[in-house]
């Protein structure tokens, strides 16, 4: 797979010392679509929120958020590189509502003029306010045709599932809308900007990643007939940015449901669905690790240590049962619990 040794590749918890990295990351991510603030001091605070999430020993409130990184440590960078990241909010709109716009079709008919019409219209709504929410995906391109993609984001999933009471049983994901080569967004143009008073870059550099509530104060809580909108604000409504083909992707096979919402910046898809329907956590199974090496039949499997301060995820080629010689590099120890889900969708 692109001569890249997947099996270098580990997904584990940010650390302070992945400082540098994420800021080039951050740097190398597309502006106004990743939610990596390209920012030292703002990314210091994400790093030290995330740290505190994963160590902090009292019980969740919700306002949890948590970061992951993706180190290749094998033989594509000996000395261990960082090429993408992924992250959790517990609770989206913890500290005040979560908007998106909801997509709704109403009828309207007049039986003396012998007409029905079935009307595309937008609401203005937080339905998702309390959903767990996946954020900060970036891959680096010479990754994104391997199945390191997955292992970014579904690997959260996981995370999810085995801290359950940490997270919401319905979980979401907005995802980047079009823009042109300069960075507009057709749907902002023809709706937050009549209400905001700003260009699409100024609005995203004003909220910097604070609450979309900010905007959606502004915006009118009557229903938005799409008809009404410009042709290129209508052909954007619910359209995928190239820079989120991959993650959108993904999220796809696990069974996201997309058409629901809208984010109400950009018109990009919003998915959501209940936890316990995604693929990967309705195929996950628990393992004992056996001592030595395993043998028949492998496939392909994402393999998590589950544990919350020592998350650790990788991909490897595993049997029926689950032997440390299969996840050297989660170091495992004969008789501990790991979890795994098929990687491919034909192995579900």
């Amino acid at each position: 797979m692109n001569g890249l040794d997947l099996q270098g590749l580990l997904l584990r918890p940010v650390a302070l010392t992945d400082l540098p990295d994420m800021l080039r990351m951050a740097a190398a991510s597309a502006d106004g679509i990743s939610s990596l603030p390209n920012d030292e001091a703002k990314l210091r605070a994400r790093i030290e929120a995330s740290v505190q999430a994963f160590s902090s020993p009292d019980d969740a409130s919700g306002e949890e958020t948590y970061l992951f990184v993706l180190e290749d440590r094998a033989v594509n960078h000996p000395s261990g590189r960082l090429v993408g990241c992924a992250g959790i909010a517990a609770s989206a709109g913890f500290f005040d509502r979560f908007y998106s716009y909801r997509n709704e079709f109403v009828v309207h008919a007049s039986a003396t003029l012998g007409v029905s019409q079935r009307m595309h219209t937008l609401h203005l709504c937080h339905d998702l306010t309390g959903a767990t929410l996946l954020t900060s995906f970036f891959l680096e391109p010479g990754y994104e045709p391997t199945a390191a993609a997955q292992l970014l984001s579904r690997a959260r999933l996981l995370f999810i599932q085995a801290h359950a009471q940490r997270f919401s049983d319905r979980i979401a994901a907005e995802n980047p809308g079009v823009t042109d080569a300069l960075g507009q967004s057709p749907f902002w143009d023809a709706v937050g900007r009549q209400f905001f008073g700003m260009d699409y870059p100024q609005a995203e550099a004003v909220i910097g990643g604070r609450s979309k509530a900010l905007i959606a104060d502004l915006m009118p809580p009557s229903p938005i007939p799409v008809v009404l909108l410009p042709a290129a604000a209508q052909l954007a409504l619910g359209q995928l940015h190239p820079v989120g083909e991959v993650p959108f992707s993904v999220l796809m096979d696990e069974g996201f449901d997309a058409d629901t919402y809208v984010d109400i910046f950009d018109g990009g898809p919003t998915v959501e669905a209940p936890l316990a329907s995604l693929r990967s956590v309705r195929h996950h199974r628990l393992h004992t690790v056996r001592p030595g090496a395993g043998s028949g039949p492998r496939r392909w499997h994402l393999v998590v240590r589950p544990g919350r301060e020592h998350f650790a995820a990788v991909l490897a080629e595993i049997g029926e049962s689950l032997h440390a010689d299969e996840v050297p590099a989660l170091q495992p120890r004969a008789g501990e619990t790991l979890l795994s889900t098929p990687l491919w969708p034909e192995e579900s």
